[in-house]
Formats: C-alpha cells, structure tokens, sequence
C-alpha cells in the first residue's frame, strides 16, 4: 500500500528529534479537545431530543401501510393463545408430573 506524499512527510522527517514530551502533550491535548467536543455533541443531542426536537432531518408525514385482515389475523394467534392458557389454568389439560 502506497502512503500518499501529504501523509508520509509526516511520518518522514529525517531532521526532527524525537521529543517524547510534545508528543505526549500533543497527543493528550488533541484527545482533552476531542473528549469536550463529544461531550458538546451529547450535551446538544441531548437537549434537542427532549425539548422535542428532531436530530436530522424532519420525518415527512406518510400513511402507515397495513392491512386490517393481517391484524384480525394477528388478533386471531392471540386469541386462540388465551384459550389455550385458559384451558391450563381450568384444569381442562392436565400436566403428568415425570418427577413425581
């Protein structure tokens, strides 16, 4: 993989001295900067969202897309369901203890 010349400068420079110093400082000053942005930046969002607001932009309005027949379907599972659970509990199904 070839470095692009703007980059590689950086990493080549043949008269500079390693400082280990400044670039611990360096390093921990451009990460003290990233941390308080990010802290801005949740800081914001936060705000936004709970005075109501919307990140991004706005949903336009659209019709959901349903039909009535798959909910009288979904209905149906759930009633059929509730018997079933009825049936437990009114003693209709009995349950064969294997451990007893």
């Amino acid at each position: 993989m070839r470095i692009p010349n703007a980059i590689g400068s950086f990493l080549k420079r043949p008269h500079a001295r390693l400082d280990p110093t400044r670039d611990w400082l360096t390093m921990l000053t451009l990460s003290a900067i990233l941390f308080a942005g990010i802290i801005v930046w949740n800081a914001w969002t936060f705000d936004t969202v709970a005075s109501g607001g919307v990140i991004g932009a706005p949903v336009t309005g659209s019709t959901p897309v349903f039909s009535h027949s798959t909910l009288d379907a979904i209905h149906a599972i759930f009633t059929a369901r509730a018997t079933e659970e009825a049936k437990y509990q009114t003693g209709v199904y009995t349950y064969a203890d294997p451990s007893q």
